[in-house]
C-alpha cells in the first residue's frame, strides 16, 4: 500500500491526513507528483514509452516521476524517481516550476536535470516503461498530440 502526504491548495501539508493510493482524495485535499525533464549535455532530451498496460500505453513521456510517498520532500521524490525510473542518479536537480490541477487533485513540482550520463545505459522500469530514445529540442516540440502523453513540461525547454 501506498501512502501519501495530504496537500492544501496553497501546496500546504494537512496534519493527520494519510491519502492512500488508488482510493478517492477527498475534496479540497491534493496530492503531490515530482516530473522531471532530462537533458543530456549535448542538449538532446530523454523520451521514454509508456508500458502499453498503463493510462496512456504506448505514448511517449518526456518526463520521469511520480508521486511522492508520505514523509518525502519534492526533491527528494524526483531524485528517487529519475534514479527508479531511467537509472541516472543525480542530486542537481533545479525546480522549474509548479501547476495545481484541480482535476487530478495534484501538486505537480517540476524539475529540470541536466546530466552527462552515459545515453546509452538507461534503466527501464518493469511496468511503466517499455523503450527510450533522445530527441532534439525540435523534434521534441514537434511530436503529436497523439504520439507525446503530455505536453505540460514542454513549456520548460521553448
Amino acid at each position: 500500500m501506498e501512502l501519501w502526504d495530504a496537500y492544501n491548495a496553497d501546496f500546504q501539508k494537512v496534519d493527520g491526513i494519510t491519502l492512500v493510493r488508488g482510493e478517492p482524495i477527498p475534496d479540497g485535499l491534493y496530492h503531490l507528483v515530482s516530473d522531471i525533464l532530462v537533458k543530456h549535455t549535448d542538449g538532446t532530451y530523454l523520451i521514454m514509452q509508456r508500458d502499453p498496460r498503463k493510462h496512456l500505453g504506448g505514448m511517449w513521456e518526456a518526463t520521469a516521476g511520480g508521486s511522492a510517498l508520505k514523509g518525502e520532500t519534492p526533491l527528494e521524490c524526483a531524485v528517487r524517481e529519475l534514479y527508479e525510473e531511467t537509472g541516472i542518479s543525480s542530486n542537481s536537480l533545479s525546480e522549474v516550476g509548479r501547476v495545481l490541477s484541480q482535476s487530478t487533485k495534484t501538486h505537480y513540482v517540476e524539475y529540470l536535470c541536466v546530466t552527462g550520463h552515459d545515453k546509452d545505459n538507461i534503466t527501464l522500469k518493469d511496468g511503466e516503461t517499455t523503450a527510450f530514445r533522445w530527441v532534439s529540442k525540435e523534434e521534441l516540440l514537434s511530436m503529436k498530440n497523439e504520439e507525446l502523453a503530455t505536453k505540460r513540461m514542454l513549456k520548460y525547454i521553448k
